[in-house]
């Protein structure tokens, strides 16, 4: 197989790896973002509007489009295959195979190739054609049972647990484990990454408190809101503090702090009614950021709640990240020899200029960006927004 140089700038532990992102929407594209973040050159393929890009997933990456519905499409895409390291996809099972792009067929092109499939449900199961979001995969995955206050509905924390952490993130780890065990097999393999499984695997800990004290149910439980030490506070200027003195030389620093006297058994239920009452009364004297002043260098385990317009002005964001961006997050972890950096952010179409890189032949290439792509590749894991 041809050795090409990436175009990549970074020196990150992922340089010389090529990714093919055919993924849309947020898990994929956040997974491809942190191989990039990590110095990988990842190629974002879409075909038609399918293909657009999320601007705030779109960094490190160039974008190509092609029709997966012509020959030259099909052609274009297993030139990139052949020269690659990763495939990521996120279409619905069976789509990939018929469009050209299913593990069988690129194996046989590449067989030092990693495939991932990033879905909701996976390639197997009743669910595996059903289209859904990040709620849905976090209710069947036991997590939005367990989220919300007792006397109402389970409440969805944004779109974090199943599209990022569940879906994203662990297809990008599982990609890095899959290309670690490359260098002693040779050998790529396929990736069903499913959002459903990862919320499963981060459940853990939780499934296992489950009808226990410490989470006997939704609402209820030690890391719910409902322990007093362990929730979220009003202050006088209508904002809010976070206070986790779980521990007991955490809470007694917290009681001391607020001057409260005796210190109660925080971890007796039959007390927490009157330790939250007097917690209330006590954040509520003054404003947010004159209690953060106050329990600066206190090791009670409290802290400003911040939103996002906030975090550049912050402390503690901004000696880690000068300049700090809500709307460009920093690439982490952060590395000690090999670090790594945000990539430049550039959306336009770099189709011709990618595909002659790479091999493809000039008339192809022209001819299929000429061809603007084409139709939409259907079958997509999410509708359309």
């Amino acid at each position: 197989m041809p050795s090409l140089t990436s175009t990549s700038e970074s020196s990150g532990p992922l340089t010389g790896i090529r990714v093919l992102d055919m993924t849309r929407l947020a898990p994929g594209p956040y997974g491809s973002m942190l191989l990039a973040d990590l110095g990988a050159e990842v190629i974002a393929v879409g075909g038609g509007r399918s293909g657009l890009p999320v601007p705030a997933l779109a960094r490190g990456k160039q974008f190509v489009t092609l029709d997966l519905k012509t020959a030259d499409g099909r052609a274009a895409l297993h030139r990139l295959v052949e020269v690659s390291d990763v495939l990521m996809e996120g279409f619905r099972p069976g789509v990939a195979d018929r469009i050209g792009a299913g593990y069988e067929e690129l194996r046989r092109i590449n067989p030092r190739l990693v495939y991932c499939s990033v879905t909701g449900y996976g390639q197997t199961g009743p669910l595996a054609q059903a289209a859904g979001h990040d709620i849905n995969y976090a209710a069947v995955g036991g997590a939005l049972g367990t989220f919300g206050p007792a006397d109402g509905p389970p409440v969805p924390p944004l779109n974090l647990l199943a599209d990022f952490a569940g879906g994203g993130l662990l297809a990008a780890f599982g990609i890095v484990s899959a290309l670690y065990e490359r260098e002693r097999s040779g050998a790529g393999q396929y990736l069903d990454a499913a959002m459903v499984d990862g919320v499963l695997s981060m459940m853990g800990m939780n499934f296992a408190d489950w009808g226990h004290r410490s989470l006997p149910a939704r609402g209820e439980g030690v890391l719910t809101g409902s322990m007093p030490a362990y929730r979220c506070y009003p202050c006088a200027d209508g904002r809010h503090v976070a206070v986790g003195a779980l521990e007991n030389a955490f809470f007694a620093n917290l009681w001391a702090a607020l001057e409260l006297g005796e210190v109660p058994d925080h971890l007796d239920p039959d007390n927490w009614t009157e330790i939250g009452e007097r917690l209330t009364a006590a954040f509520a004297t003054r404003d947010r950021d004159a209690w953060a002043e106050r329990f600066a260098g206190v090791d009670a385990c409290v802290t400003p709640v911040l939103e996002p317009h906030e975090l550049a002005g912050f402390g503690q964001i901004k000696e880690r990240y000068d300049g700090f961006d809500p709307g460009s997050v920093p690439p982490v972890p952060v590395f000690s020899r090999t670090a790594a950096r945000a990539g430049h952010t550039d959306t336009a179409d770099a189709t011709e200029a990618v595909l002659t890189r790479l091999g493809v032949s000039a008339d192809v290439a022209r001819r299929v960006t000429a061809g603007g792509g084409g139709p939409a590749v259907t079958g997509l894991s999410w509708p359309p927004l």
